[in-house]
């Protein structure tokens, strides 16, 4: 096909930046970071004619760049990238719903999303769709956002979603239906559900809807080509600013029609990119501001210890599970494995390092279950969907620990101080006050159940505070896994 006849399109995506700013030195260059990024961003606009860019939601949380402006710095920092389309994830709402609210209100780029909405009428709280066009080529946008984003709003009774995928799917038809006319050349799903769901979502769309293409966000997978489903191409770019993917797409110069997909991921570091002085300036503003407050050092560890995966146990778990249980009123630190959102700490922690790997500043709250509940809810926990890595799971404090079968979908052995734990025995748990408030969801114990035993009660008024003043009075900091959580056959 000659250049006359076609028209070229180039659709670049990232999602889950989780306040991924500043780039990282590795092999003698500069890796990931915003200036670097949205240098990028600016010679994929500069070099080609019709370019798109969108970002697939959890801009926010990550960084105390972050957290100290309450995602106001990152809405400003993303004004200097310029999307052309957002859609948000289930860390935009952090801060609060009504805080997103006034942040859309700062963005200067458009936010999508079709299944958040008030209950009580039915109104959405974002447009539900965009169409952006470029050399005539007309592309609808259609955000979706997971619903766990119902867990983080549970004190904003009166907002709803379509909290399942084949809900999310039959809301995109009605979209389609209403809004997509006959000169829309190309569909693309901006979905923040995590990739499973991308794939549970694609085999629930038929072909004469005409979704040409999945850009999802989420779960953080890093895909190495398309995965294909329903004839529908599906790509995730991972997390943060070390990479980002770009569709280059081909239609029809004289129909518009789509005739080719092709799809890369593109390293964002100095030997491709150039960094965008204008943004490495606001950057360093920021930057500057919370070293000041936050470069004091807290204490030393031993050596660098590790928290790889969600779904395991883990060095960096067991002493943030071990240090919240330490001298307090309950026996167990039931810790949420997600909320440790950094893979690795030390050798010297700093404030800053502390509020960058546990940035959820939640309540601590006392739970009192008995044997056979707690038997149940860690149960809950382990089964199959925890492989993946995109449920709930814990760490928890020593004198707890269980081997599980696999296979048999049991426990060989569930012990406190070297004991098997009996039904009618009670224990008391710490939590979270992002878990206690999901109690049901998280455990499959109905709240109502385990308040019988005795009423709940918050305990301590901040969960980062507590860890800020004990590590400030610790040194040469060590911690192992030790066989707390073993998983067998």
């Amino acid at each position: 096909m000659a250049d006359e006849e076609r028209i070229n399109l180039t659709l670049i995506h990232s999602n889950d930046f989780h306040g991924d700013f500043l780039a990282k030195e590795e092999d003698g260059m500069q890796k990931g970071g915003i200036a670097l990024l949205s240098g990028y961003v600016q010679e994929q606009r500069d070099d080609k004619e019709n370019v798109i860019y969108a970002i697939a939601g959890d801009m926010f949380r990550g960084s105390v760049i972050d957290s100290e402006y309450k995602g106001l710095s990152t809405i400003e920092l993303m004004n200097r990238l310029m999307p052309d389309v957002v859609t948000i994830g289930n860390h935009e709402v952090d801060y609060g719903l009504a805080h997103l609210l006034f942040i859309e209100k700062c963005a200067r780029f458009p936010i999508i999303n079709a299944n958040l909405f008030i209950k009580t009428n039915h109104v959405r709280l974002f447009n539900p769709y965009i169409v952006l066009e470029r050399g005539g080529i007309k592309v609808l946008f259609i955000g979706i956002i997971t619903d766990e984003i119902l867990a983080s709003t549970k004190g904003e009774d009166i907002i709803g979603s379509f909290v399942d995928v084949r809900a999310a799917a039959e809301e995109i038809k009605v979209i389609i239906d209403t809004y997509k006319t006959t000169d829309i050349n190309y569909t693309v799903i901006l979905s923040h559900i995590g990739f499973d769901k991308d794939q549970e979502l694609a085999s629930l769309i038929p072909p004469e809807y005409g979704v040409n293409l999945i850009i999802g966000g989420h779960t953080h997978t890093l895909l190495d080509e398309p995965c294909y489903v329903n004839g529908i191409p599906i790509v995730q770019v991972g997390t943060g600013s070390g990479q980002i993917g770009r569709c280059e797409l081909e239609f029809d110069g004289a129909t518009r029609e789509f005739r080719d997909f092709k799809w890369f991921v593109d390293k964002i570091d100095s030997k491709h990119c150039v960094a965008d002085k204008q943004v490495a300036t606001l950057l360093d503003a920021y930057k500057n501001e919370t070293d000041e407050k936050y470069l004091s050092v807290l204490t030393n560890f031993k050596r660098v210890l590790t928290h790889p995966a969600r779904n395991q146990e883990t060095e960096l778990g067991n002493l943030f599970a071990d240090v919240m249980q330490e001298d307090s009123s309950f026996d167990i630190m039931v810790l949420g494995s997600g909320s440790l959102r950094l893979p690795e700490l030390g050798p010297i922690l700093h404030l800053q390092d502390l509020k960058e790997f546990f940035p959820f500043d939640d309540p601590l709250h006392l739970v009192e279950v008995t044997g056979k509940q707690f038997r149940h809810m860690i149960a809950y926990v382990m089964r199959d969907e925890y492989l993946t890595g995109h449920t709930e799971f814990y760490q928890y404090s020593k004198d707890f620990r269980y081997v599980w079968s696999q296979s048999k979908h049991e426990f060989k052995s569930f012990t406190y101080k070297g004991e098997e734990i009996k039904d009618d025995q009670l224990l008391k748990l710490g939590l979270q006050g992002y878990h206690f408030n999901n109690f049901e969801s998280s455990f499959d114990v109905p709240i109502e159940e385990v308040v019988k035993n005795k009423q709940p009660r918050i305990v301590a008024m901040s969960c980062l505070g507590i860890y800020e003043e004990l590590f400030a009075n610790m040194r040469n900091v060590d911690a192992h896994v030790d066989g707390r959580i073993t998983v067998v056959e």
